[in-house]
């Protein structure tokens, strides 16, 4: 039985993350110390005693996330764990995949994924960008709801769909006030939910556009070989292979919509019935199972010594059977 591999992005980080994992298997905290030595912090201590508020911006968030993707992923090679026939991130999150994949080197990833971070804090003044979730209507009537916000305030207005997440669940990003006019928009076409998101960078919308190209000029720099795992991008659901092509691919993703509903689907159109989450907490495993609810499918995720034990005897035993 064919499986994927994938791997979370911003949201999913907790103080505390993978402290069973840790406790269990020596790997983990041998992965943390090499991204410590890149970074020239103690990440481990960050991610296992916070402070919260620190965790969470975006140039900690980031490595912090990559480095526990990465040290879940060795504990499962290390176990004995089988290789998935495909692999893929959420955001954040493809660059954990393309380590993973050997197309990236960990420690490079590291700083780069730190790189990144900084500049989307930069790209838009504190405060002045948004990003909200819409729960319970169309993404078309999602689109409309931004496109009469942006309509509705000054010239240049910007509020666009940014996480296309599962159906029913779709990430808005873009201007403060315009956030807040696409939340009003989207309610009165009747959705169940409009929240703001507690997080000030617009993540894919076009005001990444100066960071994506900051980030440009730093991965020319950076070494990239093909991926040695199918790799499939949340940026067009497709599959890529050539270092230039992926390399553009994580330029664009900056400033473009990360469309998980469509990448989830691809995966299981070319085959997968099993599609797990290596790294901390289950929010992919919680979109994957709204997006597709056929019979056969299952849905895992690695976290803990005991969920990392159910993967490896449902892969083993789907292989034998």
């Amino acid at each position: 039985m064919a499986f994927a591999f994938v791997f979370p992005g911003q949201g999913s980080q907790s103080v505390g993350m993978l402290g069973a994992l840790a406790a269990a298997d020596a790997t983990v905290r041998a992965t943390f110390d090499e991204a410590s030595a890149v970074l020239g912090y103690d990440l481990w201590k960050l991610a296992s005693a916070g402070p919260e508020e620190e965790l969470n911006a975006t140039a900690r968030t980031q490595p912090a996330l990559l480095t526990a993707g990465v040290a879940t992923w060795r504990c499962w090679r290390a176990r004995g764990g089988a290789e998935p026939a495909v692999v893929c991130g959420h955001s954040l999150g493809e660059f954990t995949a393309l380590v993973c994949a050997e197309s990236l080197e960990f420690r490079a990833a590291v700083a780069l994924v730190r790189f990144r971070g900084e500049v989307m804090q930069e790209a838009v003044p504190a405060g002045s960008g948004a990003m909200a979730a819409i729960l319970g209507l169309e993404d078309a009537e999602v689109e409309a709801a931004c496109r009469e916000a942006a309509a509705g305030g000054d010239a240049g207005s910007v509020v666009e769909a940014a996480n296309f997440n599962s159906p029913g669940q779709v990430v808005i990003a873009g201007e403060s006030a315009a956030v807040a006019r696409a939340i009003d928009a989207a309610r009165r076409r009747g959705a169940k939910r409009a929240v703001m998101l507690p997080v000030s960078v617009p993540s894919h919308s076009t005001l990444m556009r100066g960071a994506a190209e900051r980030l440009r000029g730093r991965l020319s720099a950076v070494g990239l070989k093909a991926p040695r795992l199918r790799y499939v991008s949340a940026v067009d659901a497709g599959t890529h292979t050539e270092p230039a092509d992926i390399r553009d691919l994580l330029v664009r993703q900056l400033s473009s919509p990360v469309r998980w509903t469509d990448t989830v689907r691809t995966l299981i159109d070319s085959g997968v019935e099993e599609i797990i989450e290596c790294g901390p907490g289950r929010v992919l495993t919680g979109l994957n199972r709204r997006i597709e609810r056929r019979a056969g499918l299952e849905f895992l995720a690695l976290e803990d010594p005991a969920s990392l034990e159910a993967a490896l005897t449902a892969t083993r035993e789907d292989n034998h059977a």
